[in-house]
């Protein structure tokens, strides 16, 4: 089961120890430690290749880690997995394959029944909420390869929403999304957070600031305080050279109050 820590009432739903995990022998994540608590939005910037991928692998267990300790709702990660729901970056499909919206989403309850099993009268009742809760339901017999950029977000953000997860991954989820629909996708984020859990990873430093809770920096090692605000120390650290914190509320300036001094001058 989940435990409460001494400093937060909220439950600790993923707790990451020392973690050591690579490929080869070679490690690309090297001692990460975070805590993620009950309905936090947890974003981690970092620039290609930093690992943050990785560390998803090692949450849905697709990779084992070389070493430390990983555990989902108090659970290893084998047990607590089936707690995760997961919006990977890029979705490849046939384009020709004749598959509309409901059967997309409804692939999110293939690991909630038994081989051969029929859909239940549940499982539609959760994908119904799912394209409901993303504002897709009316588009439910539409085939995916008629909707646009954004739709198809959404369809795939359903879907994992599909398998009643207590925690949200998202790899990359405004990758391919032009910025008038990033907007629509982020406010849904921060209403799906009042009721789950979200960690997402992205390299876009401005677009991550928009909707999340706390901030941390990923390049191989993890640099995360809890808090939204990040310093130049940390951004130089992660990414190897000096990088401008400016004000957010002006174009393509992030995180608020800081340097606030340096940046009147």
């Amino acid at each position: 089961m989940p435990y409460i820590t001494n400093t937060d009432m909220r439950l600790e739903v993923i707790s990451i120890q020392h973690l050591w995990a690579g490929y080869d022998h070679e490690p690309v994540l090297e001692n990460i430690n975070l805590s993620v608590k009950e309905l936090d939005f947890i974003g981690l910037i970092g620039p290609n290749g930093s690992g943050k991928t990785t560390l998803f692998k090692v949450l849905l267990g697709l990779l084992a880690p070389m070493q430390g300790e990983v555990r989902i709702m108090g659970m290893s990660v084998k047990k607590g997995r089936r707690y995760l729901g997961y919006v990977p970056q890029t979705v490849e499909f046939d384009r020709a394959f004749p598959i509309n919206v409901w059967d997309v989403v409804l692939l999110g309850r293939l690991g909630k029944r038994q081989l051969l099993q029929p859909y239940t009268a549940k499982d539609k009742e959760c994908v119904a909420e799912a394209l409901r809760s993303v504002e897709m339901l009316h588009l439910r017999d539409r085939s995916i390869s008629e909707l646009s950029g954004g739709q198809r977000k959404r369809v795939y953000i359903a879907r994992a929403l599909a398998t009643e997860p207590k925690i949200l991954l998202l790899d990359e989820p405004m990758a391919g999304v032009d910025p008038h629909v990033e907007t629509h996708i982020y406010e849904l984020l921060k209403h799906l957070n009042e009721r789950i859990t979200i960690l997402m990873i992205s390299h876009d430093i401005g677009a991550i600031a928009s909707c999340v809770k706390t901030v941390g920096c990923l390049n191989r090692r993890l640099y995360y305080h809890g808090e939204k605000q990040i310093t130049p120390e940390m951004l130089q650290m992660v990414y190897q050279c000096p990088v401008d914190l400016i004000a957010h509320g002006i174009p393509h300036r992030v995180f608020p109050r800081h340097l606030t001094e340096e940046i009147n001058r």
